[in-house]
């Protein structure tokens, strides 16, 4: 910005001495907003960051007599969505897994599946990340039915929603070897629990765009 203002004073005093005053503050002002727009560019110019994800990992293993989903997430937060937390709007994430039985004669049967809701929220005065997990829908139970993490940076928040570890799907019993089973995973950002102003925007902003799927069929060591 120095180098910006010292060569438009300078553009200034030459047109001071090479012309009258009803031109030169015109003249002024076109110099100055040039050289400004050169050295610093439009704001517009810059595109806001894009949220993505991606499942890293999925695989189903069985223990204790029964099937367990393990999977790790690569998720990035746009500048959107990190600036509407650090002021203090909670975010609303949803993974779901569906363990589901081939039928050739019919549709196929869900024989397991698993449901997480997350809430993301930001606390100015303690300066902490709370991060709330739940089966059943937050906004509809309330906090005091999930359970409560407090982490002190953003990305440790993140760590905890990126990683599935040992989310039940089934009993072994209810898993007939000779068949053919097919895992489902599904991970979003709820915009069905943002603030109704915040639903009729979101949907359609690539900002706030976060979602993946992503099918495993099971193989027979698994299910056997």
């Amino acid at each position: 910005m120095t180098v910006s203002i010292t060569h438009c004073w300078k553009n200034v005093q030459s047109e001071l001495n090479a012309t009258g005053r009803a031109s030169f503050w015109l003249r002024a002002l076109f110099l100055c907003a040039v050289w400004s727009a050169f050295f610093t560019g439009p704001a517009w110019a810059q595109s806001p960051s894009i949220s993505s994800v991606e499942v890293t990992e999925l695989r189903v293993e069985k223990s204790e007599g029964a099937l367990l989903l393990q999977s790790s997430l690569r998720l990035e937060l746009s500048g959107a969505v990190e600036d509407a937390l650090q002021k203090g709007m909670p975010i609303y994430f949803l993974s779901e897994a569906e363990l589901s039985r081939d039928r050739w004669y019919w549709y196929d049967k869900k024989v397991g599946a698993a449901t997480r809701h997350y809430r993301l929220a930001y606390q100015p005065l303690t300066r902490v990340w709370r991060l709330n997990v739940s089966r059943d829908p937050i906004g509809a139970t309330g906090l005091t039915s999930s359970l409560s993490q407090t982490f002190e940076t953003l990305p440790e928040a993140l760590s905890a929603i990126r990683r599935t570890v040992n989310w039940k799907l089934a009993e072994a019993t209810d898993i007939d070897g000779d068949n053919k089973y097919t895992l489902i995973f599904k991970f979003k950002l709820d915009v069905s629990q943002l603030p109704r102003p915040f639903q009729m925007t979101a949907g359609g902003q690539a900002e706030w765009n976060i979602a993946v799927q992503k099918t495993l069929r099971l193989t027979s060591d698994v299910v056997r």
